[in-house]
């Protein structure tokens, strides 16, 4: 009889998953630090590295039985270094916060001053008081800010870090519309000897992709980034840099940023998601260029069409977003009510701040992005098509769930991922693995 109740157990958890691909692949997931794995990254996350540990480093382990991992892990290490162009990378961290968080324990002391974009202007909440940055007790100063160009005011920025003179002048974005003026502020922040940190979670594959900015090559002295957003690897974090180890001082700074990860973060750091970022890099070196290409041509698309149809997009002058973001103003905190109607009509969203909000669960803006629209195959004239779902959502009220069955008919023949070596695989199957 207990036998019995557990395996109704497990079976009601395994629908649980069954019904949310149903779910996904019936809707339009417009989240825009959410993508879909292709079938050889999910391989690897079901391979028996799933259950191993590998504290160390490749060759210089704690535990036995490491050697094949060892060669999927320099070869991840050999596959992001040459998609950035870089010289160091670390592969291990297990999020883009954990990141982060290694980047801040290295570089920066409990009290030490980092200048930083504010929360409520776009940031992201690890360079926030309640996340990482919290933890590590870091004084934080919030860069100026321009409403109109949602951007860091350059020479505000610029006379701020020369006033206070941090320790790190850090960039990290939740809302990413437009390129940093990291030259500018890489120059400033090493005139008062600081390092530049640049996150790059959201941008990542934009940015190996080659249609975004350079940022190392631009000045920050080092990047973190999610390998799971525009870059459509697993959930997971990554560190790169492009300083040489041909000093002391080159050579202590990476050795400062490595002890971050381990043992700073991390532990053991999960070996499948490794080997299936590994994966990740190898397609992304083939098909990424095409994929950023489209996927920032699907997001302006979609905020000329959404502008068009009399909705508040920001950017507007400068051509709505040079990224794989739109940022739209709903109401005054009417963000989360819009995002539970698009929910109920077929649209995933998610609430979020804009200028002048102070309160993150009930802002006035809602955060949409067309990374994985794009992966399943999607283009400019589907975005005027879901901007005319949004129209008719948002502005002309109509029935739920008229709408909710009109998107699961468009949906219908967008199942398939593209821009992976196993082009036509339908994602949201749950069965199909391989």
């Amino acid at each position: 009889m207990i036998l019995v109740n557990w395996i109704k157990e497990a079976k009601y958890i395994k629908d649980q998953a069954i019904k949310n691909n149903e779910y996904f692949s019936n809707s339009l997931p417009m989240i825009a630090s959410e993508n879909i794995l292709s079938p050889l990254c999910k391989e690897m996350l079901i391979s028996d590295f799933h259950g191993r540990y590998a504290e160390g480093t490749p060759g210089n382990r704690y535990y036995e039985g490491c050697k094949f991992f060892d060669n999927v892990e320099l070869k991840a290490i050999e596959l992001s270094k040459k998609l950035f162009k870089c010289n160091y990378a670390d592969v291990r961290p297990t999020a883009g916060t954990t990141a982060n968080m290694a980047i801040l324990k290295a570089l920066i002391k409990p009290g030490e001053t980092a200048t930083v974009l504010d929360l409520s202007n776009g940031a992201h909440i690890s360079f926030g008081k309640w996340g990482a940055a919290g933890i590590r007790n870091i004084e934080l100063i919030s860069y100026p800010f321009n409403d109109e160009e949602m951007n860091i005011d350059i020479d505000g920025s610029i006379k701020l870090i020369k006033k206070v003179k941090p320790k790190l002048a850090l960039n990290g974005r939740s809302v990413f519309l437009f390129p940093s003026p990291i030259k500018e502020i890489a120059e400033a922040a090493h005139e008062v000897g600081a390092y530049l940190v640049y996150d790059a979670a959201h941008v990542l594959g934009l940015i190996a992709g080659k249609q975004f900015q350079d940022p190392l090559r631009e000045g920050a002295d080092v990047m973190s980034g999610s390998t799971h957003k525009t870059l459509p690897g697993p959930q997971g974090g990554m560190i790169l840099s492009d300083h040489k180890a041909e000093n002391e001082e080159d050579k202590s700074f990476l050795r400062k940023l490595s002890f971050g990860v381990f043992p700073g973060v991390t532990s053991s750091y999960h070996l499948h998601h490794v080997a299936a970022k590994a994966i990740a890099y190898a397609e992304h070196l083939e098909f990424g260029e095409s994929y950023a290409i489209q996927t920032i041509k699907n997001a302006q698309a979609l905020g000329e069409a959404l502008y068009n149809r009399n909705f508040k997009v920001f950017g507007e002058k400068l051509g709505f977003t040079k990224s794989h973001q739109i940022l739209l103003e709903i109401g005054p905190k009417k963000g989360k009510q819009a995002s539970k109607k698009l929910e109920e009509s077929g649209i995933i969203t998610n609430m979020n701040t804009i200028p002048g909000d102070n309160d993150p669960m009930n802002p006035s803006g809602l955060r949409l992005g067309t990374p994985e629209l794009t992966r399943i195959g999607m283009k400019e004239n589907e975005m005027d098509q879901i901007a005319e779902f949004f129209m008719r959502i948002l502005l002309k009220k109509e029935t739920s769930s008229k709408i909710r069955k009109d998107i699961k008919e468009f949906r219908r023949n967008y199942q398939e991922i593209q821009y992976c070596f196993n082009k036509g695989y339908r994602g949201y199957d749950y069965y199909n693995l391989i």
